[in-house]
C-alpha cells in the first residue's frame, strides 16, 4: 500500500502556510522564529493554534485563531495551491498498476478536500486519513501504529511518500518504508534524509 503525504508531498503548499503564519502574525506585530517555525512545521490544526497562543503568549482562544488561519487559506487551496511536477502522472502510473492507495495528511480536511477535487485526484485514493481526525500529528509515534491498525494492513507491506523528516521517521518505527520528497520547506534536512529515508527523491518525475 502506497501512503502519501499531501503538504509539501504532492501539493507545493508549504509556502502558503509560511504566508498564512507571516500575515496572521504580523497583524499582531509579531515575527515567525526559526523554532517556531520548526514547531509548527506539519502540527495538525489545534496544536499548532495552541503552540502558536503559548509561544506568543497570545490572549486569544485557539479556535479564533484556527478561525483565521482558515479565513487566510481557503482562496489558496481552492485556486492557488499547484501540484509537485509529476505528482499527478505518478497517481495515474500507480493507479493504472492496481496500486492500493491512501493519503495521510495533516492538512486540514476542508482545504485538503477543495484541493484534491480541484485537481481530480480523490478518485485515486481507498482512504483519506486526517492526522487532525487521530487528534495526533504524523511525527507522534503513535500515529502510524494507529494508521495501520485503521487501514489493517502491516507495516512492511507499506511505503510512505513525505517531505517532513520527521514523519518519515515515525514510519519507519512503524515498519513503514519511507520516501523523502524534496519540499524547499525541509530543503535544510536533504542530507540528513537522504541517510536514514529508504529512498529520497527530488521530485516525481524521477518515478515516471
Amino acid at each position: 500500500m502506497l501512503i502519501f503525504d499531501f503538504d509539501g508531498t504532492l501539493a507545493d503548499s508549504n509556502g502558503i502556510w509560511v504566508e498564512v503564519d507571516d500575515i496572521f502574525l504580523a497583524r499582531r506585530g509579531l515575527k515567525a522564529t526559526p523554532e517556531y517555525n520548526e514547531m509548527i512545521g506539519h502540527s495538525i490544526f489545534p496544536i499548532a493554534a495552541q503552540l502558536t497562543r503559548d509561544y506568543f503568549h497570545l490572549d486569544e482562544r485557539t479556535e479564533d485563531i484556527m478561525a483565521e488561519w482558515l479565513s487566510l487559506s481557503r482562496e489558496a487551496y481552492a485556486a492557488q495551491v499547484s501540484l509537485k511536477p509529476g505528482a499527478a502522472e505518478f497517481l495515474e502510473k500507480c493507479a493504472r498498476a492496481g496500486e492500493d492507495m491512501v493519503l495521510f495528511t495533516a492538512c486540514v480536511p476542508e482545504l485538503c478536500q477543495t484541493a484534491l477535487d480541484r485537481f481530480g485526484l480523490t478518485k485515486h485514493f481507498q482512504q483519506l486519513v486526517y492526522a487532525q481526525d487521530l487528534g495526533l500529528e504524523k511525527r507522534d509515534p503513535r500515529a502510524f501504529p494507529l494508521l495501520l491498525e485503521q487501514l489493517g494492513v502491516e507495516g512492511a507491506r507499506c511505503v510512505l511518500f513525505d517531505d517532513s523528516p520527521a514523519a518519515c521517521r515515525a514510519a519507519q518505527a512503524a515498519g513503514v518504508a519511507a520516501v523523502g520528497v524534496h519540499d524547499s520547506f525541509y530543503a535544510a534536512y536533504e542530507e540528513e534524509m537522504r541517510t536514514f529515508c529508504d529512498r529520497y527523491i527530488m521530485g516525481f518525475s524521477e518515478l515516471l
